[in-house]
């Protein structure tokens, strides 16, 4: 166990895969100052370090994260509020940016901040008791730690104004239909499914793995021929490499490639 407050810290032996477990379950891991801070800390740190391949996220008890912490919320004044948001954003931006992939494996409640956390890894696996929702407009404001944005983009633009402007809730196959979760599994396979889908991602080109989220990432909201131009470019960088000669060395001697990042 890490020496942090709220998480508990693992790495998956021989995967290289970092396990961020959120546990504060008598609060239902909702996101105080102090856990925003042990993930920023956390999210850097595997950012920088090369031994983590991956990160994989989870949640103690009976949710994945609830969201903001309610009472430093009442604490909100308008320019504060807008750190606040700022804060959030930038923390939940270093995971969407690791240059890894990260995996939420989600049970439970995944609401507003909890859900913004999901949002912001990689992929996303769910429990088939999983319920997502950002609900903030219930108590007066909106989603602040990017929700409003991923949501659209993950699932269109009518979906993210029905369940932001309606603050209500949705269980794991209707998130699965919509696109917000790409599996849907038992909880007592959860954890199992979401280490075996890290490590065999983790088996690929490293390099290659960085360039398809970062193309995806940048690329969204560029034009098509700028789009275009960003892909072309990382797949010259991506065939300069050493991975992509033992890649095609492999297929064409029908044996398992092996990867080194380089």
């Amino acid at each position: 166990m890490s020496n942090y407050m709220f998480i508990v810290k693992k790495v998956i032996a021989g995967a290289g895969i970092l396990h961020i477990h959120l546990n504060r379950p008598e609060a239902l891991n909702a996101l105080s100052e102090g856990l925003m801070q042990e993930l920023h800390h956390l999210f850097s740190q595997a950012k920088n370090d090369s031994s983590v391949k991956g990160v994989l996220i989870t949640g103690e008890g009976k949710a994945f994260c609830a969201g903001a912490d309610i009472n430093q919320l009442a604490t909100l004044n308008g320019q504060r509020g807008l750190s606040f948001a700022r804060e959030g954003q930038a923390i939940f931006r270093t995971l969407e940016q690791l240059g890894k992939p990260s995996l939420a494996a989600i049970q439970g409640f995944a609401l507003g901040g909890g859900c913004e956390l999901a949002m912001a890894s990689t992929m996303r696996i769910a429990a088939d008791s999983a319920v997502f929702g950002q609900p903030e407009v219930k108590l007066g404001v909106i989603p602040g730690f990017g929700g409003t944005q991923r949501l659209a983009r993950l699932v269109g633009k009518g979906r993210a104004l029905d369940l932001c402007l309606t603050g209500r809730l949705i269980k794991a196959n209707e998130a699965l239909n919509w696109g917000l979760v790409s599996e849907v599994v038992p909880a007592t396979e959860l954890l199992t499914r979401a280490t075996q889908i890290l490590t065999n991602m983790l088996k690929l080109a490293p390099i290659a793995l960085q360039s398809v989220m970062t193309v995806i990432d940048q690329g969204y909201d560029l034009s098509l021929s700028d789009a275009f131009e960003l892909e072309a470019t990382h797949f010259g960088l991506c065939c300069a490499t050493q991975d992509k000669s033992e890649g095609v060395s492999a297929f064409l001697a029908k044996r398992t490639a092996e990867f080194c990042g380089e």
